[in-house]
């Protein structure tokens, strides 16, 4: 443990002490970056290990703050997954582009709050003229608004939250101001397949998890637009409907033409959930899986995710401006009144003070530019094409589930008996076998009733050869394992 200080004011010496903090956080976070690529990516330390490290006694005095780091450098060793390399494909997570990482130290040295205008300006035009670069690019309506969250919970919750305002208020109830009780009741209508941020944000909505009536999915996981018409031609008044572009198993889009058609028919509100493939957007080769998009009413997506920007980064766009503001904006007498022109970021997020995000997501957009994105959205999307080829191509019993039409790669190891169950268990056990192998890290899910490997491509880094790499890894262990 590194001796406690001598007795000092909090004031002395504050710029030597920052600067040696600086030096030394910039040697460990140079050392952690440059070891990215390295294996293992998983953790190597039990929980045991981490709770010693990092507990005891709070010390009864100051400890020189340069050590400080140096001991907390020390007690993560291990405990760090490299999630932000190129050989992470367990989540949807993407890495830092260098510009991105560059630009979010500096917003933690500036420390801007970046809820109001008047006392981050900077962080306020930032994350304007960000969001609007990012929905010219998604091909969204001009004049859309925007709020930056935490992550999709919070920017689903934000986008639902404008539909249940302006669809409550053309009923003539003022939900923010009334809330729920006595309120008109609003039918809420979701895909099977809906992502569990939906459900967050629905319970915190007051609109309830099970409530929900749910629409059917096809063999990838799509929202049947025909059995949405159905439902909604059930209903007796306009419905807040949730539809997907890039499912979380498959990434598999919604027909979004023809449940925007349905919806716009029932005079609902659709909100899209796009937590990463709304970014295909951005690649003009994929750009027709997001088509209809704009005809949305509301959209989440993350810039941690495709944009490889560091957490936490989500975003929340909304067609009606006015709805979205009446759903999240607060005030206090001690607020300073703006002229009108400036943008208060407090009125599109349910956050007041908060970190400034939107350094980094204009950082990121900025040193990539239109083209940049394309590229590393399509090379991504292609080295996961490359995976599902490569696997497809085994005689080792793998059957990849799903069209690989974005990032995500669905894959099964059956059991030579074929018996589901052995099916099963030996898909769980080569999961777990390649993140113990540590050469590369993914994750298992449950697809369709069935258990399965699930690879997320996304990171900035992430090359063809790396790719190859997953092929040989996954297919040499599954030749280890040939049995549940």
């Amino acid at each position: 443990m590194t001796a406690p200080a001598e007795p000092t004011t909090p004031a002395a010496n504050a710029t030597e002490a920052t600067d040696a903090v600086l030096e030394r956080a910039v040697v460990h976070a140079r050392a952690f970056v440059a070891a990215l690529g390295e294996t293992p990516v998983g953790p190597t330390v039990s929980l045991d290990e981490l709770r010693s490290r990092f507990g005891g006694q709070l010390p009864e005095g100051a400890t020189e703050p340069a050590g400080v780091i140096d001991e907390l450098a020390a007690n993560v060793e291990g405990g760090l997954v490299r999630s932000a390399g190129p050989r992470y494909f367990g989540f949807v997570i993407g890495g830092s582009v260098p510009a991105s990482l560059g630009a979010d130290w500096l917003t933690s040295a500036w420390d801007q709050n970046a809820g109001l205008y008047v006392i981050g300006p900077a962080a306020a035009v930032a994350e304007e003229v960000a969001g609007a670069w990012l929905a010219e690019l998604f091909g969204l309506p001009a004049g859309a608004s925007v709020g930056y969250t935490t992550g999709a919970t919070m920017a689903t919750f934000t986008g639902l939250a404008a539909g249940r305002s302006a669809l409550l208020a053309r009923q003539g109830w003022d939900v923010e101001r009334q809330g729920l009780f006595g309120a008109p009741e609003l039918p809420v209508v979701v895909s099977d397949e809906s992502h569990v941020t939906i459900f967050a944000a629905l319970q915190m909505l007051g609109l309830g998890r099970d409530r929900v009536i749910r629409v059917p999915t096809d063999e990838q996981g799509r929202m049947r637009a025909d059995a949405l018409a159905e439902v909604l031609a059930s209903l007796d008044r306009p419905a807040l409907v949730t539809a997907q572009a890039g499912n979380v198993n498959t990434g598999a889009f919604d027909p979004l033409p023809a449940i925007t058609a349905a919806v716009h028919a029932n005079g609902g509100w659709l909100h899209v959930d796009g937590a990463f493939g709304l970014w295909a957007a951005a690649d003009p080769s994929r750009r027709h899986l997001v088509e209809g998009i704009g005809d949305a009413d509301s959209w989440t997506t993350d810039a941690h995710k495709w944009l490889n920007v560091p957490y936490d980064s989500g975003l929340s766009f909304v067609r009606d401006a006015a709805a979205h503001h009446a759903a999240m904006t607060l005030g206090a007498a001690y607020y300073v009144e703006t002229s009108g022109a400036e943008r208060d970021n407090y009125n599109w997020v349910p956050e007041s003070s908060r970190r400034a995000r939107g350094f980094a997501v204009w950082a990121a957009l900025r040193s990539l530019g239109r083209s940049g994105l394309a590229e590393m959205i399509g090379r991504t999307s292609d080295v996961a094409a490359r995976i599902g080829a490569g696997l497809a191509e085994s005689d080792a019993g793998i059957r990849v589930l799903n069209d690989v039409v974005l990032n995500q790669v669905l894959v099964r190891f059956e059991d030579p008996s074929g018996d589901p169950a052995l099916g099963d268990a030996r898909t769980a056990a080569i999961v777990a076998a390649v993140q113990e192998d540590g050469s590369i890290w993914l994750g298992g899910t449950t697809w369709h009733g069935q258990r399965a490997m699930r690879i997320s491509v996304s990171n900035w880094a992430t090359t063809d050869a790396i790719g190859d790499e997953v092929v040989a890894v996954i297919r040499r262990i599954a030749g280890e394992i040939p049995t549940g």
